[in-house]
């Protein structure tokens, strides 16, 4: 081979390596001309807990959940006032679940569906996860919860997003259709589901609409310019312990009833399940998870945020400590991430306290 040939193949391949690079840190680098967000502490969550679930109301946040000892739900309702920087604690859930679905309307909360603990008989602590079909709504103003129309389908870890007054309940899992199960366990078949149905807060009715093509569990999602977008989470069992994680994203066109309209979406940076997500500013914000394996039992200190105007992801710095099952939402430019659990589901021994307090504040360039 000559020297001068030697010479062309390497400038061709630092050509072509120079270009992967340029072309990964336009997917997953920092979004181009915004400024580093910063990191702040806020004032320790009252009552540390895993699958915990955040939403933004009237410029405050609520933390709605618990997972309890074993899956025996808490259904704890906190209020945080950053005006005050206080926390303050609200009237619980009339029917205390885990693993539900919520959103946002018009300053009131709507809770969807979830599991409830189903004992098992002659087994004195824990026991199934039986998914439920209950609808909910909190006012904050009356601290009141108040029963909806139920979901046509009973479904636990699904995601509920409102687009133009509508609140679309998507995925989930459920036990293996055909079984009679009535719930589901770690050690036993269970189904993720694409299904997707509506709700309309003003007329208290359900529709049914087109399912999510790829079927699943614990993932994330936000709504930006009338469009959803599913990101990541788990297939098959809704239990870590037996799933595995995605990092599809998938859109979704409420106004056409239809999904993919605008092409292949960019997967997430890393494939996870099971964390805290938000919307601000046009972009969504991934925020933990948790993963298991036979090497590792684990949760992510990832925080990642998608631009569905340029379908590109940003890295950001990393929430300070790893957690799933973290609440989550965004007040003003200041996006809040309280409690959680910093390691994966499925270790629970009560000489080690794995939930945190920790409410970590990032503040995200106004851009």
């Amino acid at each position: 081979m000559s020297s001068a040939f030697r010479w062309i193949r390497g400038i061709v391949a630092t050509t072509l390596f120079v270009g992967v690079l340029a072309t990964a840190e336009h997917l997953y680098g920092q979004f181009p001309g915004v400024p580093p967000a910063r990191w702040s502490k806020g004032p320790q969550f009252p009552e540390p807990e895993e699958e915990l679930y955040g939403v933004a109301a009237n410029g405050k946040m609520y933390v709605v959940g618990g997972y309890g000892v074993n899956g025996d739900p808490i259904g704890m309702l906190w209020e945080y006032d950053p005006a005050t920087g206080k926390w303050a604690k609200k009237k619980s859930m009339p029917l205390r679940a885990h693993h539900a679905a919520l959103s946002e309307y018009q300053g009131k909360i709507y809770v969807f569906g979830g599991y409830k603990l189903y004992p098992v008989p002659g087994q004195t602590a824990g026991g199934g996860w039986e998914p439920i079909d209950n609808t909910w709504v909190y006012d904050p103003a009356k601290d009141s919860w108040k029963a909806l129309e139920p979901m046509p389908t009973k479904r636990g870890s699904p995601v509920a997003v409102e687009v133009n007054g509508q609140i679309y309940v998507i995925g989930g899992a459920i036990p293996e259709p055909g079984t009679k199960e009535v719930a589901v366990f770690p050690n036993r078949a269970a189904r993720s589901v694409g299904t997707n149905e509506a709700y309309n807060p003003e007329t208290n009715k359900w529709e049914t609409r087109s399912a999510m093509p790829t079927a699943r569990n614990h993932a994330f999602a936000g709504a930006v310019n009338g469009r959803i977008y599913v990101i990541g989470g788990r297939i098959t069992s809704p239990f870590i312990t037996v799933a595995s994680n995605l990092d599809i994203v998938e859109e979704y066109d409420p106004a056409t009833n239809t999904w993919g309209g605008s092409g292949a979406r960019t997967p997430m940076p890393t494939a996870r399940s099971g964390g805290g997500w938000t919307t601000y500013n046009g972009k969504i914000y991934v925020a933990g998870g948790e993963i298991q394996t036979r090497q590792m039992l684990a949760a992510f200190r990832a925080l990642e945020a998608y631009d569905p105007a340029t379908n590109t992801w940003a890295i950001l710095p990393s929430v300070p400590l790893p957690r799933h099952g973290v609440a989550t939402a965004a007040l003003g430019n200041k996006i809040h991430f309280v409690s959680g659990k910093i390691s994966s589901g499925g270790y629970n021994d009560p000489g080690v306290l794995l939930t945190t307090g920790s409410h970590d504040v990032l503040e995200v360039p106004d851009k």
